[in-house]
């Protein structure tokens, strides 16, 4: 994440799925990246908060896995891709019911289990930013954090399918994570992980996440501990279980709440203007990275996201190293902020920067080594080899099963210049 510090409860889990992949690449000393999908405004915010915060790398992670609905006994009629919104129609709630920011928090309160409520902070529906609710609760076996927001979203966009979808385990670390679709054709997700990936706190983080037919969101994340962040671990786990999750997230008071709310309350990505170059697909990316790579070196196993991100997990013999890319077009404005002083300019204008370091938010001994490349057009290539297969894992091998100079050669390929 680019940063640590947060102001607004609900704003920190309303994008739960973003944070579990986004975490995973967060600060490695001076290595800097970014990459956003190419929509508008949300494109500039992400790379200069990946600058701002000195990230390695921010992908998004959208697995485009299929979700096998249960009940259904044919391989076909049990899979629906989440991208495709729900296929079951269900009934819009028959009212719209405001809350203020008192009733927020006394609905969330009632709808909880025995146990003692303290704390409490809250935004109504009738506010322009989406409501939320957050409380303490204990149920005698120590206090843990609980907070509640809404918004709306639409169905089958990229935002409902980066919500919906469990991360890619081989990028986020996570005990369980399950995505299945509901009698109502609601899709519900249930997240079992932790504050921070690398576990370099024990604070644990689950969530639901709901996304209805009518596109009413509904969110609910809790931890172990009294806050999200900055205080110590007073329990095992967090207080509700996961079928307490579902029950919480589901209550039809809170649909209700989010047909309330204004219209401008909560923008859809989809409604997003598409400003600037195309970004460029990520499957593509993972294919021409694959080509590029040397002699010895085999694919084990392949991932990333919707545009400008791939990794492929390889073996040259010696165990398993983490490869990821990012190909970002047009990233001039930044340019000055990725590469200072030290870096390389070619002789046709291409900016080259090489780093190597230790895996701030990596397992243990894991190394991480980058060629950083810009051309003259701005289009952006970054390449980075781990020396383990899953970098919230302790490192497997001494060092990454790519060189400096072979990232380096990979980054400067002039097949990028073909696909971008």
């Amino acid at each position: 994440m680019p940063v640590d510090q947060h102001s607004d409860p609900f704003e920190d889990r309303l994008g739960a799925a973003l944070r579990q992949t986004g975490d995973t690449f967060a600060p490695d000393g001076a290595a800097l990246a970014a990459a956003g999908r190419a929509r508008g405004r949300r494109l500039r915010l992400r790379r200069r908060a990946a600058v701002v915060s000195g990230a390695a790398s921010l992908a998004l992670v959208g697995a485009g896995a299929a979700l096998v609905l249960p009940g259904d006994d044919s391989a076909e009629a049990g899979r629906s891709s989440v991208a495709s919104g729900p296929t079951v129609g269900s009934s819009p709630t028959p009212t719209a019911q405001a809350l203020s920011r008192t009733e927020m928090i006394s609905t969330l309160r009632t709808l909880l289990p025995e146990g003692q409520i303290s704390g409490g902070d809250a935004r109504g529906t009738n506010e322009d930013l989406p409501p939320y609710a957050q409380v303490v609760f204990d149920d005698g076996k120590g206090a843990g954090s609980i907070s509640l927001g809404l918004d709306r979203i639409e169905p089958g966009s990229d935002r409902a399918r980066e919500v919906a979808e469990c991360p890619d385990k081989t990028l986020t670390s996570y005990d369980s994570c399950t995505s299945t679709r509901l009698p109502d054709g609601s899709l519900i997700k249930i997240f079992r992980g932790y504050e921070y990936p690398d576990r370099r706190e024990d604070t644990k983080l689950w969530t639901a996440d709901l996304i209805t037919p009518a596109g009413q969101y509904v969110t609910v994340s809790e931890w172990n501990a009294a806050a999200e962040k900055g205080a110590p671990v007073s329990r095992p786990n967090p207080p509700l279980s996961e079928a307490q999750l579902e029950k919480l997230v589901s209550a039809e008071v809170w649909r209700q709440a989010v047909d309330a709310m204004p219209e401008d309350a909560a923008k859809t990505e989809s409604s997003a203007p598409v400003t600037g170059p195309v970004a460029v697909d990520g499957d593509t990316i993972g294919q021409t990275l694959a080509g590029l790579l040397p002699k010895g070196v085999e694919v084990v196993s392949k991932g990333g996201q919707d545009t400008e991100y791939a990794y492929l997990v390889v073996d040259d013999g010696k165990g398993r190293s983490l490869v990821q890319i990012n190909v970002q077009p047009d990233m001039r404005d930044v340019a000055h902020q990725l590469f200072g002083a030290g870096s390389e300019i070619r002789p046709d204008g291409t900016l080259v920067a090489v780093r190597q370091g230790l895996g701030e938010k990596s397992g243990a001994g894991v190394v991480m080594l980058t060629a950083d490349t810009m051309r003259t057009n701005g289009m952006r290539v970054v390449v980075s080899a781990f020396n383990t297969g899953d970098q919230n894992s302790d490192a497997t091998r001494a060092t990454p099963a790519l060189t400096v100079g072979q990232l380096k050669e990979i980054a400067l390929s002039p097949k990028w210049e073909r696909i971008a």
